[in-house]
Order: structure tokens, then sequence, then C-alpha cells
């Protein structure tokens, strides 16, 4: 399989953004990355590389492009790749990792995260924008009952999940948002408040197609 340098290197990013991310890049992904004028140009070099039995372009899907290398040696697992549960909209009083609470896996090399991400929460609403947590984004957290003030946690008070900047001193718990539209939460006393894990990462959701 004679490949042109381009069509090469274009082959490479698709199968570096399986081995990071699980999936692979959509064609407004690789026109982003390759700085192509048009998606044209990208598409030019896919149908290339599937005509070359590279890659299996399947129609109708953003992200439709399977890397195919039939005589190359599979590779040994990566001990860094952790495949991780997505947590989507959390029933009231479900334990996060419920399976009623489970959307899907995402795949992350932890080795750029510390601590090590255990799940990825789906985020909802734009109260954290300010610390760069927008609507739409996977969330990483780390499973920890404790955190220092100042870390931005996930957290449970009664049967609500929210995601805020933890305070504690001694006249409370305080949970701010970054973003100047919300007011803080006071926790009161006697509340069921958990902290539900501590936030290491994002990834941020794509919206072209």
């Amino acid at each position: 399989m004679k490949l042109t340098p381009r069509q090469q290197q274009i082959l490479d990013f698709i199968e570096q953004r399986m081995r990071s991310d699980g999936f692979p890049p959509t064609r407004a992904e690789i026109v982003s990355h390759f700085g192509f004028a048009s998606p044209n140009a990208a598409q030019c070099h896919l149908r290339a590389l599937a005509d070359r039995g590279a890659i299996e372009l399947r129609p109708g899907r953003a992200r439709g492009i399977v890397p195919l290398r039939p005589h190359a040696t599979p590779e040994a697992p990566d001990p860094t790749l952790r495949k991780l549960p997505v947590i989507g909209r959390v029933a009231a009083g479900s334990p996060l990792l419920a399976i009623e609470n489970l959307e899907d896996e995402v795949q992350v090399d932890a080795h750029f995260f510390q601590p090590a991400p255990d799940y990825a929460l789906k985020v909802r609403g734009d109260s954290m924008t300010g610390a760069g947590i927008d609507d739409g984004d996977l969330l990483l957290v780390h499973r920890t009952p404790d955190a220092r003030s100042g870390q931005i946690v996930v957290a449970r008070i009664d049967d609500e999940v929210t995601v805020k900047r933890f305070h504690s001193s001694t006249h409370g718990i305080r949970l701010d948002s970054e973003n100047p539209a919300y007011d803080s939460i006071h926790v009161a006393a006697g509340s069921d408040f958990v902290i539900e894990g501590l936030a290491v990462g994002t990834i941020r959701a794509f919206t072209g197609t």
C-alpha cells in the first residue's frame, strides 16, 4: 500500500486519534488540523486512502472513518489508556455510577491527568465556564470523598449532583460557580452533603460535522 506523504500523515492522525480518544476524527477536525482550505481537499485525501484500502468510509456518519491495517502488527495494549464510564443525567437519589446513569464510554490516556480519572461526567449548563468547563463537555473525575479548598469538585447535596469550586472554613461549606450569573451555594447544616470526586480535566465537545 503506497501512500503519498500527505496521505500517510492523515492516516497517522486518524490512527493517533483512535488510540487517544477511542474514536476517529471528523472531517472538520481533519480540515482544521492540516489547515486545508476546504472540506473537499480533506475528502479527496480520504477517498484516496479508502481506494488504497487504508481506511473505510461510512457515509452518513460524522465520524465514519475506520482505519484498516490488515497487515499491521497489532500493538501491545497501552497500559496508560483507560476506558471510563460516561455519566449523563443523574437519577435523583441514585449512586453516581448506577447503571441508569451510564450513557457511554470514553478512552483516555490516564498519563496526562493527576490523579488518574475514574469516570467522565457530561456537563450540563454554563455555571463553570470561567474555569473552562462548558455545557456538553466531558469532565474527567477522580473518585475521592476529600478535597482541598479551591479545588473543583463533583458534589452531591441531598439529591442534586453539581460541579462547583469547593471552599471549606469555620463558617461552613460554600460551593462557588465560575460564572457571575450564578450565586454561590452555601451548604446548610444538616444537609446530606458528599464529595463524589475531584475534577482533573475535560474533553471538549466538538460541534463540527
